[in-house]
C-alpha cells in the first residue's frame, strides 16, 4: 500500500512541480498532502478523496 501511494505521489505530483533542490521539495508537501487527502480522486474509493469516502461511511453507518 505504501509502494502505490509514493508511486502516485510521485505521478501526480512531483513530476508535476519544479523541483531544483530539497529545500524547495519540501515546502509544498503539506499543501499536496492536503490535497491527496481531501480532492484527489483515488480508484479503490469509487473515485472519491479519502476525506470523502469516510464520510460516505459515516453517513452510511449511522441512519438516524
Amino acid at each position: 500500500m505504501a509502494e502505490a501511494f509514493v508511486k502516485t505521489f510521485k505521478r501526480d505530483y512531483v513530476r508535476m512541480n519544479p523541483i531544483p533542490d530539497a529545500s524547495t521539495a519540501l515546502q509544498p508537501i503539506d499543501q499536496w498532502m492536503e490535497d491527496y487527502n481531501s480532492e484527489h480522486p483515488h480508484s479503490r474509493l469509487g473515485y472519491r478523496s479519502p476525506r470523502q469516502y469516510i464520510a460516505s461511511l459515516k453517513a452510511a453507518e449511522c441512519p438516524v
